[in-house]
């Protein structure tokens, strides 16, 4: 059992898979009959991992006959290295956030890393609404409006979860198993809140990078921008300064004759901008993406020495800019603003519409940034038009009672390791 204490005190960080856009993750009625299952080896992963399908409850939380409707929910199973239940090895179960399981299986290695180590049973699980895990038959049926929107939040997704893990150790008769649940970002909160609600499943929990506290009535001083304005200012002064200037750089352009289109060749954009909002949101992006991500492949370092060493002429402030749009997109004829939304990206935007409300904006110490703090009303306004449904803020704080968070842990939330409550 040493090992699983060790395992709960290692500060870790979950690779997350870089994408173009910064996502910016009770009793339940849990059936307990033997699943439906179909198996098959995905040969784009390891060999030694096996695919599953459970036969997942639509609704856990009501019993009325649309309730019992059902769904097949992926997951993987790893048992190469586990000593087995006779030895009570534990099991290290990653709860999947907004991306499909191919994605946390490309690039998830924590599980992998740590799995032989500790003689682990290793399980992944997908979450509802992301990959193939979709109910209603289809992500175009599942993900058509609130109706059938309204079964995707965290609680439905934490019941999943306990559900399949019960399956689980009942599968491989391995009822005194520790099981520690591990996520990132999304996924991390899922973790941390698992092992709140389902302590009889979850002996521990390890949260990374999870932005537990990033709500209305629990936010930090500093939020999200005021780190990303701090990683680029300890990275490089100059290049935070020409950031910070190029926002009014960019509106001195646009107000000009054909501004706009100056613009939009200087920075190669696919389509005219119809606003400077557009340009800016795409730049703001690719500094939240680098300072979020800051991998070896992406550092925040280099993308600043593009910035620094692009002049192309003297004093050409949105050169240098560009150049580090560059870096980052690499050097393609032209670069679109937006992309194809993604059933993955349809299923997050309802997520952060309903219930994650993470009010992250641009406020006064966030220097590098022109101010433009976030706004409740206009979050409101702006998801109910879209699904006739207005958001809940305080629900998540209310249902995980995260407001004074030391007080919860010492009271009844213990082996919890979360890093970096922001999220960044």
């Amino acid at each position: 059992m040493s090992s699983i204490f060790l395992l709960m005190s290692i500060s870790s960080t979950i690779s997350i898979a870089r994408s173009e856009v910064t996502p910016l993750r009770i009793f339940a009625k849990i059936p307990r009959n033997a699943s439906e299952e179909r198996q098959q080896v995905d040969d784009s992963t390891d060999s030694d991992l096996k695919i599953f399908y459970y036969d997942q409850n639509l609704d856990h939380f009501t019993f009325t006959p649309k309730s019992y409707m059902t769904f097949q929910q992926r997951y993987a199973i790893q048992s190469k290295h586990w000593a087995g239940a006779n030895d009570n090895a534990p099991i290290l179960a990653y709860l999947g956030e907004e991306s499909s399981l191919e994605t946390d299986l490309s690039v998830i290695g924590f599980l992998r890393d740590n799995g032989p180590r500790l003689k682990a049973l290793l399980v992944y699980i997908e979450h509802r609404y992301y990959g193939t895990s979709m109910p209603f038959g289809s992500g175009k049926e599942a993900l058509k409006n609130a109706s059938t929107l309204g079964y995707l939040n965290s609680a439905q997704a934490l019941a999943d979860y306990a559900a399949i893990l019960l399956h689980v150790k009942e599968k491989y008769s391995a009822d005194h198993s520790p099981i520690i649940v591990i996520g990132g970002s999304y996924g991390g909160m899922l973790a941390a809140w698992f092992r709140l609600k389902y302590p009889h499943i979850a002996l521990g929990a390890l949260a990374s990078s999870a932005p537990l506290l990033y709500f209305q009535d629990t936010l930090p001083k500093h939020g999200y921008y005021y780190i990303v304005t701090k990683v680029f200012k300890e990275t490089s002064e100059s290049c935070y300064n020409t950031i910070r200037k190029s926002w009014e750089e960019i509106d001195r352009v646009a107000v000009k004759p054909n501004g706009l289109l100056i613009l939009s060749k200087k920075f190669r954009i696919c389509n005219t901008l119809n606003n400077t909002f557009e340009l800016k949101n795409f730049l703001d992006t690719i500094y939240a993406s680098a300072a979020q991500y800051n991998s070896n492949q992406y550092p925040v370092a280099s993308l600043c020495e593009a910035i620094n060493n692009g002049v192309n002429s003297e004093n050409d402030l949105l050169g240098q800019i560009f150049a580090g749009v560059v870096y980052d997109r690499g050097n393609r004829s032209c670069y679109p603003l937006s992309v194809q939304p993604t059933e993955d990206s349809i299923a997050w935007k309802w997520q952060t519409c309903s219930e994650i409300v993470l009010p992250i904006g641009h406020d006064e110490q966030d220097t590098m940034f022109q101010t433009e703090p976030f706004r409740m009303d206009i979050k409101i306004d702006r998801c109910k038009l879209q699904y006739g449904v207005p958001p809940r803020p305080h629900w998540v704080t209310a249902y995980y009672g995260i407001q004074d968070v030391k007080l919860i842990l010492r009271r009844f939330g213990s082996n919890i390791r979360a890093s970096s409550l922001l999220g960044i």
